[in-house]
């Protein structure tokens, strides 16, 4: 009996063994080629097809956009979905050259409400923006913003976008909002300096946001943080051109509600506008930003590699008479080393209604090259507290340790 009943032990944990080994299944494979893809044609409608059923899927998904040019109008994909979504995109695909061709009120391609959504594939999305940045007169506009961005993630959760290019869009690359356990890694972003409010990654209303190994080259922000953000890590990026990272610009509208936990490390900044960069607007609604850290940055040709500036007022389209009322805090800038394209390496322009607290700036060592003479900071409403190198002099007269 003894013996019959250790045989049939030996069975089960045999057959237990058997089954751990077994691969796990396979996504299922949603190719748009199948639901009337055609390359030069619009997919548009077969992409809407594959998602409809990759989304009621029970288990993982992947919806494939195989190797050619196709043209798309805009595509937005609803969730919840019931298992994960993967879209690999392999493909180039071109969004219809005219701005009047599409609404404005809807970006090119939408995703939303999904959680364990990936992009990928290595694809390219060209939003063929040229013939838009030819209209989009913010100089003289107020309203200059009316156009599509290339993509758009909302309200995901746990999610990964990567090894895919956004090209030439026709207003931001990327918007993200509302979304929370969001990674971008090995992420392209490429359109001309003359490219007109083309921010790279436009981030607000989200949380644990991760944006890494990313080569981001545009016309305004390679990277831009709006309100309500909770937690932004930034590494290993390349900017240029552009107009570096920037917090804000914040407080023009009301209401805004604190941007906490900013993080940039190992990046590199060439030939771009600004560096690093906290913009406000004067005359503002009250606002909180607060625990802010740089490291290890490069600049390479950069006009202005640092910037705290409470007074951005682009365009003179607002009133600098009147502070900011943006609180700046608990802010870190260490060992940011390499070339200044002008005078002006560290501009820390803080607001006379809400001074900045809580700088520290330590091992800075940013040289100018011209004719004028050697590079230098200007400060306004800071007593930054200061570790080890300082080139430029930075702040005369602050706390040194």
């Amino acid at each position: 009996m003894e013996l019959k009943f250790t045989s049939f032990a030996f069975l089960l944990l045999f057959l237990a063994r058997i089954g751990d080994a077994q691969p796990t299944a396979s996504p299922e494979v949603f190719d748009v080629t199948k639901y009337g893809a055609t390359t030069n044609g619009d997919i548009s409608k077969a992409v809407l097809d594959a998602f409809k059923e990759a989304c009621a899927a029970t288990s993982p998904s992947t919806i494939v956009i195989p190797k050619g040019t196709y043209q798309m109008n805009q595509v937005k994909l609803q969730g919840p979905c019931k298992a994960p979504v993967e879209l690999q995109v392999q493909a180039i695909l071109k969004a219809p050259s005219d701005p009047k061709q599409l609404n404005a009120d809807v970006e090119w391609l939408t995703v939303n409400y999904i959680d364990r959504f990936t992009l990928s594939g290595g694809g390219v999305f060209d939003g063929q923006g040229k013939q838009a940045w030819d209209q989009n007169n913010c100089k003289d506009s107020k309203s200059c913003s009316n156009l599509p961005n290339n993509l758009s993630f909302n309200f995901l959760t746990n999610s990964t976008i990567q090894d895919i290019t956004s090209q030439d869009s026709k207003l931001f690359h990327i918007n993200v909002n509302g979304c929370k356990n969001l990674t971008f890694i090995r992420v392209n972003i490429t359109a001309p300096p003359e490219s007109i409010n083309t921010d790279g990654i436009h981030v607000a209303r989200s949380s644990n946001v991760n944006i890494t190994d990313c080569v981001i080259g545009t016309g305004d922000d390679c990277i831009s943080v709006g309100d309500e953000l909770e937690q932004l890590h930034i590494t290993r990026v390349t900017c240029g051109p552009g107009h570096g990272i920037s917090v804000g610009s914040l407080g023009k509208t009301p209401g805004e509600k604190p941007v906490v936990g900013v993080y940039v490390k190992n990046c590199t900044f060439i030939n771009t506008d600004n560096g690093v960069r906290v913009k406000t607007w004067p005359a503002s609604h009250q606002g909180v930003v607060t625990d802010l850290h740089y490291e290890d940055i490069i600049v390479q040709n950069v006009s202005n590699p640092i910037v705290i500036d409470q007074v951005y007022c682009p365009y003179n389209q607002c009133n600098k008479d009147l502070p900011s009322q943006v609180k700046i805090s608990k802010v870190s800038i260490k060992n940011i080393r390499g070339t200044s394209r002008t005078q002006d390496a560290v501009l820390l322009l803080c607001s006379k209604g809400a001074p900045c607290d809580g700088v520290e700036v330590g091992d800075i060592d940013i040289t100018y090259n011209g004719k004028e003479g050697p590079a230098k900071s200007s400060c306004e409403n800071v007593k930054p507290k200061f570790v080890g190198k300082q080139n430029p002099p930075i702040c005369a007269g602050a706390q040194s340790s």
